[in-house]
């Protein structure tokens, strides 16, 4: 693995580019009255700056003004174009502030700024396929089965719960912003406690867009504090949540409470396999970037492989020495393919994780370990890691790491496969290699995920459904019912017969 030396390291983050100290309150900047919360560059440890987050009482106040700005007509009513021109207004000021929350967000998460302006091109795409949605939408005349016509609407909810995890923020966002907006509703984002900066300059945005007041908020905080007190505030209609399965369950448990609905995009570990037919070349690059990129914190990371056994060891062999040659550096040199961890907390849980795979017997084929050196050793950096010799039922095996990490197991036959593939509490993804149509279509099928790519990986459209199964998730986002998710139906009947109704008839 090729080593930085000092001199190659980033300069600081221009801090001219990160946003004042301030949180979004219903459309209005004031400084949070929560605690103050150190935001850490994770590339070097140095801390950008010191935030007051969002107290409950910031809640309260944001969540009744964004239910006075939800029931307001002039946006619940507003034709569907009308509103969607609000959406591509945002999305053009998006693009306009690319390189600008690209690199607050590479400051913010310690990504790659290739990564991050993929992502900041991602949000505005949300943002205008939601418009789209609203062009497009239609309600439904239904068959009578009377003298009645029956119509099937859709109304907002009015004030939705939008909370935001921190390994992609200005991707995420959008993607609980832009169809609530879409859908007539007032939002209150939350973003993660280790990356609000990425969130307060993408809403500086949002409301400089003619937005209506009070329609927005931005409330960074702990998830106990802050997060808690949307998802319990009996303003908040509905809650749009991705993260960890632990918390995704509080969250449900508190909405059960309220009769809310919920959506919630929660872990994985991910299975990606490869048959003895596979592509090499395509399924060595797949793999990596499927397990590497965004420093395998990605919910859909496939953090476990499985290789037919009569390739496994060559196979397993080229993966390791590829991966050996992954450069790790700071998100800012264009050269980093793996950029820092987002917190240095989060880097030794991580590291943890590995431990605990020795102590269970494994084999560290490559990594194990943080990278050595002055230009690392402030910064949240730990090598991208090969283990194997440890059975499908190891804790590193059925626990998410959510980090660099990558475990290799055998597989004799399709059967085995997918009893392997499937043992898991997880059901988010899946990746398959194999040039035989017939048999990735039949293991496809079999396996229990949302989502599963075939000699790709890691590809998204916003018009295809993203789903979590089993304790990955309830619901899903995206495709053209993704509006649908954040109204209410209501059934009209409208009486045609001129006659009173028989029952209270004069006998």
């Amino acid at each position: 693995m090729p080593e930085l030396s000092p001199d190659e390291m980033p300069p600081p983050a221009d801090e001219a580019a990160l946003p004042p100290d301030e949180v979004l309150i219903a459309g209005r900047w004031s400084t949070g009255s929560g605690r103050v919360s150190d935001v850490i560059d994770p590339a070097t440890g140095r801390t950008l700056m010191k935030l007051h987050t969002a107290s409950a009482a910031d809640v309260h106040e944001a969540a009744g003004r964004a239910a006075r700005a939800a029931a307001d007509p002039a946006w619940r009513d507003l034709a569907p174009h009308l509103r969607a021109r609000h959406l591509h207004r945002i999305a053009e000021l998006i693009d306009r502030g690319a390189g600008l929350l690209a690199a607050v967000q590479t400051a913010d998460t310690g990504k790659s700024r290739t990564e991050t302006r993929a992502l900041v091109a991602s949000a505005a795409g949300t943002f205008r396929y939601a418009a789209a949605l609203l062009e497009t939408g239609e309600d439904a005349l239904t068959p009578a089965r009377g003298s009645y016509l029956t119509v099937s609407t859709h109304e907002p909810i009015g004030v939705v719960g939008a909370i935001a995890p921190w390994n992609s923020p200005v991707a995420s966002d959008a993607q609980k912003i832009a169809p609530a907006l879409a859908a007539g509703n007032a939002v209150l984002l939350k973003p993660a406690d280790w990356t609000p900066l990425t969130s307060l300059v993408l809403g500086r945005i949002i409301t400089e867009s003619g937005l209506p007041e009070g329609l927005l908020s931005v409330l960074p905080g702990p998830g106990a504090v802050t997060g808690d007190a949307i998802v319990r505030h009996p303003a908040v209609g509905k809650v749009s949540f991705t993260g960890g399965t632990a918390t995704g369950r509080r969250i449900a448990q508190a909405a059960a409470e309220k009769l809310m609905p919920v959506s919630l995009e929660l872990g994985g570990k991910s299975p990606t396999v490869v048959f003895s037919d596979a592509d090499a070349e395509q399924a060595l690059a797949g793999v990596m970037f499927g397990v590497f990129s965004s420093s395998g914190q990605s919910c859909i990371a496939g953090s476990r492989l499985f290789v037919a056994r009569e390739i496994y060891e060559e196979f397993l062999g080229e993966l390791v020495e590829r991966t050996r040659a992954l450069r790790i550096g700071p998100g800012t040199d264009p050269r980093t393919q793996v950029a820092p961890l987002v917190h240095p907390r989060h880097r030794d849980a991580v590291a943890a994780h590995v431990d605990l795979a020795r102590e269970e017997g494994a084999r560290v084929r490559c990594g194990g370990a943080a990278p050595e050196g002055e230009a690392y050793a402030h910064g949240a950096y730990y090598r991208p890691t090969i283990l194997d010799g440890l059975p499908n039922s190891a804790r590193v095996c059925q626990e998410e790491i959510f980090g660099p990490v990558l475990i290799a197991l055998p597989f004799d036959d399709e059967d085995d496969l997918v009893a392997q593939a499937n043992d898991s509490v997880y059901g988010l993804a899946c990746g398959i290699w194999t040039r035989d149509l017939a048999k990735a279509w039949r293991v496809a099928r079999r396996i229990e995920a949302g989502t599963v790519w075939v000699n790709t990986y890691k590809q998204f459209s916003s018009s295809t459904p993203f789903t979590g199964w089993k304790h990955s998730g309830l619901g899903s986002e995206k495709g053209s019912g993704w509006l649908r998710g954040y109204q209410r139906q209501k059934s009209l009947y409208f009486g045609t017969d001129p006659a009173p109704l028989p029952w209270a008839a004069a006998r």
